[in-house]
């Protein structure tokens, strides 16, 4: 791993620390190697849904298009009775308007995410990704001492409900609710603001102070403040792509770990303090496949990839489930990335050899049906 020399003596930026970051971005290219060394993705199946994927990578850009191709109709409707030949504006309204569907509001970001709520394949490849992950690190390991291994996440996570203990209750479309909800919100602040630093006098501002606001409880005040000063003096193109960076890669990660968090019922609290203890590996993992997805047509088939690498992530900075029946307490207990000075202290090509004794002695009993030994944290 690429270590920053004194790692243990930098001074923390909140929970968003570099070497975090760091290996967050190791893990989006390792993660993405090795689900594409799984070759139970290339069945017929999922050649199937990597086709559709593409034909709905054409489908989102054919519809991100649609309201520029209906201003360009306008204008030229308008061009019969206005000569815009001797002005620009009519150019600048549709780069202004494509600016403001694909940086500000996210459009194709949006449809590739609401996908997960129209098929379940991207959860299926998820869990599919994860039997993977544990059956490669018994045959990298098979030389060893069972008992010094981790216990399998796959064996015992499938067994999970994906709605939890009201699943009687809850509608397959109250994820979709959910997403749709959280979605208008954020678009809306996104305009909001983006509007306002169109202000005289104090628009100049509003991008920068949004930046230090988003930034000043991730890194810290200092560096908040420099990203603020920086603000000031770039444009505010480069200003919005930024923060949308940023909070579309928070975004992701949330959608990416929804396999997990549809089964491991975490409360509101305990997701907030989980996602806070993870911050800066989850944002360089994020933002990597962010980039990624920006690539056109593509996209989709990277989203895929970018779920079946986060089954990988998943065992590096969580500890096996137990089964349903001894998963009371499980939650609370993985709040906290107890290894994580550990973890990141690890040689890239080494990532699985830090493991630690099961503790729990009430899973003792429940693990009886699979290798016994050690457990990943």
């Amino acid at each position: 791993m690429l270590v920053v020399p004194g790692m243990s003596q930098q001074p923390s930026m909140g929970q968003f620390d570099l070497n975090a970051f760091i290996r967050g971005a190791q893990l989006t290219v390792v993660g993405a190697l090795r689900a594409l060394q799984n070759r139970g993705l290339f069945k017929y199946e999922h050649y199937r849904q990597a086709a559709l994927a593409v034909c709905a990578g054409l489908v989102i850009r054919l519809l991100v298009m649609i309201p520029i191709i209906g201003v360009r109709v306008l204008l030229w409707i308008l061009s019969m009775f206005i000569d815009f030949q001797s002005t620009t504006w009519d150019d600048d309204v549709i780069q202004g308007l494509h600016f403001i569907e694909n940086s500000v509001l996210q459009v194709p970001f949006f449809l590739m995410s609401m996908m997960r709520y129209i098929t379940p394949t991207l959860d299926q490849m998820f869990m599919d990704s994860l039997n993977w992950v544990d059956q490669t690190y018994y045959q990298k390991h098979k030389s060893d001492d069972p008992k010094n291994l981790r216990a399998t996440y796959y064996q015992n996570l499938r067994m999970y409900s994906t709605h939890g203990e009201t699943s009687a209750n809850r509608s397959p479309l109250d994820g979709a609710r959910r997403f749709l909800i959280r979605y208008s919100k954020r678009a809306g602040i996104s305009l909001a603001i983006f509007a306002l630093s169109y202000l005289p006098v104090v628009g100049r501002f509003i991008l920068p102070a949004a930046s230090y606001y988003t930034f000043n409880k991730a890194v810290g005040t200092v560096p908040a403040t420099v990203i603020f000063g920086t603000g000031l003096f770039l444009p505010r193109a480069y200003l919005v792509r930024f923060l949308q960076s940023y909070f579309s890669s928070r975004s992701l990660m949330r959608e990416l770990l929804e396999p997990y968090f549809a089964r491991i019922r975490f409360t509101k609290e305990q997701k907030r303090r989980w996602f806070r203890d993870r911050e800066g590996l989850l944002f360089g993992f994020g933002v990597g496949f962010y980039i990624f997805l920006k690539i056109p047509l593509l996209g989709v088939l990277i989203y895929g990839i970018a779920e079946a690498s986060t089954a990988y992530l998943i065992t590096k900075i969580t500890d096996p489930p137990p089964p349903p029946a001894y998963s009371e307490k499980f939650a609370e207990s993985q709040v906290r990335w107890e290894n994580q000075h550990e973890f990141l202290k690890l040689p890239l090509a080494n990532l699985d050899a830090w493991n630690v004794e099961t503790a729990a002695p009430n899973q003792s009993t429940a693990r009886s049906n699979e290798l016994p030994g050690k457990k990943f944290t």
